[in-house]
């Protein structure tokens, strides 16, 4: 008998599946590992973090085996940036070293925004203080398991008292944009946000 891909809250022994998932589609929603030869190096900047630091906000689709996808985030940006700097970046300053240059190369970039979380605090953004990232494996895409993550995590912040998040998407992610907005999310403009949209809602 096939097991339903049901939604559920992260687990320690998700950590291999996460770091999979986020690599997968890390590039516009794409494979990214033509980009990073390091697999850890985008987990540990846009999903590893969150699972560590607010575990209570990591939810999972699971197709009976593994994890296939999976929503993190924070209820609070500003709580979550220091911690993040606290917290989690002494743990990845060995295997990447602080950059000491320009960045030269896509990995390069991606350190260089590993050491300024800061960049998270973005002004316009402040009425949305809690903010997400989903991603689900090519697979399961388009079968409704995002709405239902979305679900999870959007009903955890409400139980919390969180009343808005925000997310940011690359704009050319069009398949993503439309995703987001069949589920209620609007643009907020933000100045100079380059290859960035930044979307919000309600969590309710």
């Amino acid at each position: 008998m096939t097991t339903r891909p049901s939604v559920r809250p992260y687990r320690p022994e998700d950590r291999d599946a996460l770091y999979d998932i986020c690599v997968r589609t890390a590039h516009e929603g794409g494979d990214s590992r033509h980009l990073y030869p390091d697999p850890e190096l985008m987990p540990s900047i846009f999903a590893a973090p969150y699972a560590w630091l607010e575990p209570d906000l990591a939810f999972v689709v699971d197709d009976g085996e593994r994890a296939v996808g999976y929503i993190l985030g924070t209820a609070d940006t500003q709580t979550f940036v220091k911690r993040y700097r606290a917290e989690w970046l002494p743990t990845l300053t060995e295997r990447y070293p602080a950059p000491e240059g320009p960045p030269s190369t896509p990995s390069d970039v991606m350190i260089d925004l590993m050491y300024r979380p800061e960049r998270m605090l973005v002004p316009e953004l402040a009425p949305y203080p809690a903010h997400l990232h989903i991603d689900l494996l090519p697979s399961h895409q388009r079968a409704g398991h995002g709405r239902a993550l979305m679900k999870a995590f959007l009903g955890a912040l409400h139980r919390k008292g969180v009343s808005t998040v925000h997310l940011g998407m690359v704009t050319a992610n069009t398949p993503a944009r439309a995703f987001y907005d069949r589920l209620g999310f609007f643009e907020i403009p933000v100045p100079d946000p380059g290859p960035i949209t930044y979307l919000g809602r309600a969590t309710v």
